[in-house]
């Protein structure tokens, strides 16, 4: 018998898997979850968990917002990330980077992030004030990695399917840094307090640039989302803001009001997380979540 919330559920987590993961995602869902070999995380993981959940599409949001804070991050974003012509593509790419990383047998995982290196020694310009940067600088790199785990992490407090003890959540920050030290960033931190600590000895470096300015309206206003599903996307982008701290939200020119929070951010935030969870756990797949097989 055709039930029509079935239905509904289904096209929803269809239409995300593909805008995700890419029109191939069954496909690279595959490769992860049937390939043989050792695997770095466990389903007793933290980062196990967490990078499976809804909430890391609020999270992925708030860390594209954080990390465009540092001009030489959105430097190299706006020239070399094609952000803009491909973001789709983009979001893809950075998506099955997780998701092989976390989920995948660990030779495939070392192959792409050799990959990726190899991406970056390549990369290389000047930011706005002129000043030079280079993609495998490990000072970079570590701002990378620290605004994508706490922003993951942030998102997850806010709107992840329970509660997390703050032993669990110095597990994530210990279990994600591996691979950022493996892409090039050193002694990356192993708690969440070493991890804020971290974040704040950047505050110094960090601004809103032209560029920084170009990708918040991008993000926010002018979204490559069709506009059916434009309600929801902004849902996730008000929860992802809610979660920022007040500093960057005014540096990027971000509602800072409480009011914004209590009243419009963690509610919508919530609301559309739920219905992402909700849409990726459909019945008659493997695993929930992006990067789920059919049964």
């Amino acid at each position: 018998m055709h039930n029509p919330l079935s239905s509904l559920r289904r096209a929803i987590g269809e239409t995300l898997r593909s805008r995700v993961a890419g029109p191939d995602a069954d496909a690279k869902a595959a490769a992860i979850w049937d390939s043989p070999g050792e695997r770095w995380h466990t389903p007793d993981s933290m980062i196990w968990h967490v990078n499976g959940d809804a909430a890391m599409y609020a999270g992925g949001i708030r860390s594209l917002l954080l990390q465009a804070l540092h001009p030489a991050a959105m430097a190299g974003v706006a020239g070399h990330s094609g952000y803009r012509s491909d973001p789709w593509g983009r979001l893809q790419r950075t998506s099955e980077f997780l998701a092989l990383t976390t989920y995948g047998p660990i030779p495939k995982a070392e192959a792409l992030i050799g990959k990726i290196r190899s991406i970056h020694e390549r990369v290389r310009g000047k930011t706005d004030d002129g000043t030079p940067y280079r993609a495998s600088d490990p000072h970079l790199l570590e701002w990378v990695h620290l605004a994508e785990t706490e922003s993951f992490l942030t998102g997850f407090h806010q709107f992840g399917d329970r509660k997390l003890t703050q032993a669990e959540a110095d597990a994530y920050v210990a279990e994600a840094a591996p691979v950022g030290e493996m892409l090039g960033a050193v002694d990356l931190p192993r708690t969440e307090a070493e991890l804020h600590a971290a974040l704040d000895a950047y505050r110094p470096e960090l601004r809103a640039s032209q560029a920084a300015h170009d990708t918040v309206s991008f993000l926010v206003n002018t979204p490559p989302v069709p506009w059916i599903a434009r309600p929801g996307y902004w849902m996730l982008v008000a929860g992802a803001i809610s979660t920022l701290p007040v500093w960057a939200r005014r540096e990027l020119k971000l509602p800072t009001s409480r009011w914004f929070d209590r009243l419009v951010g963690k509610p919508l935030g919530s609301f559309a997380t739920a219905v992402v969870r909700w849409a990726l756990t459909s019945p008659g797949r493997v695993q929930s979540g992006t990067y789920s097989t059919p049964s």
